[in-house]
């Protein structure tokens, strides 16, 4: 194994921790701020949900990138 194939990796395993700690630190603000309005208004909870689905697109999008990088890049 040499050092490029070592940087693959890790650059592999940067994309989808940046994306992981990016959707964490989202979903934490909209969580909060989606039991405040369901505590304020009723029949919101479909919108909290969509909401809190949202930043999952994160994650996924981090994973195709660190598929794409290993794929392409054979060390």
């Amino acid at each position: 194994m040499d050092i490029g194939t070592g940087m693959i990796g890790l650059g592999a395993g940067i994309a989808i921790g940046a994306a992981a700690f990016a959707t964490a630190w989202a979903q934490s603000v909209i969580g909060a701020a989606g039991m405040g309005l369901m505590a304020e208004k009723d029949g919101m909870e479909g919108k909290v949900l969509l909401f809190m689905a949202l930043p999952e697109t994160m994650v996924i999008l981090g994973f195709v990138v660190a598929y794409l990088i290993l794929t392409t890049f054979k060390g």
